[in-house]
């Protein structure tokens, strides 16, 4: 019979307790690693570069159009699976050649209820990719509502090229962001 190295011997404890470990987390909550190995990820952008005009409701600009283009290149094939935009078409451009390239939806929620998009951001099941397409003003709260007020910034008018990776475990538990510029 062969002896275990120290390594051998601490290889084989480490795969015990994990085993052991798994079968409680089972049977005391089934889906429970189903939840940490899933969890929901966000993408958050301000909508591209718009156009001057219309003052009310303006859409992307030239410079925004490619910026939208760049976004879409960038998450066409990461397995997006929901998207989400203000009534704004300048939101809702920023997202219209992601939406082709991925094959999903955009949902319109308006800018006005924020409760309504966390709701929904809430609502997805685990293992989602999502991707929502705010304002200046709009992406602040959303991060720091997301994160659990851990996560805090602000946007100037000027800028569009800030990206926020958020990563939620699950209710209660801490979530997790990261910024990108694109």
């Amino acid at each position: 019979m062969k002896l275990l190295s120290r390594r051998g011997v601490l290889g084989v404890l480490g795969v015990v307790l994990a085993c052991t470990a798994a079968s409680w987390t089972t049977r005391q909550e089934p889906d429970a690693l189903a939840k940490l190995a899933y969890p929901k990820t966000i993408v958050v952008v301000r909508h591209a570069e718009k156009a001057a005009e219309p003052k009310d409701d303006p859409n992307l600009s030239e410079a925004g159009a490619e910026r939208a283009k760049r976004l879409a290149a960038m998450l066409g094939k990461s397995g997006v699976t929901h998207l989400f935009a203000s009534e704004f078409q300048r939101t809702q451009q920023t997202l219209a050649l992601l939406a082709v390239q991925s094959g999903v939806q955009v949902q319109i929620v308006s800018a006005r209820q924020p409760e309504g998009l966390v709701s929904a951001l809430d609502s997805l099941p685990r293992g989602s990719l999502a991707v929502v397409a705010g304002h200046s003003n709009t992406v602040p709260a959303l991060l720091e509502k997301l994160t659990g007020g851990q996560f805090k910034t602000t946007l100037a008018d000027t800028e569009y090229e800030r990206l926020f990776i958020v990563t939620v475990w699950g209710p209660g538990k801490e979530s997790r962001a990261i910024e990108l510029r694109y």
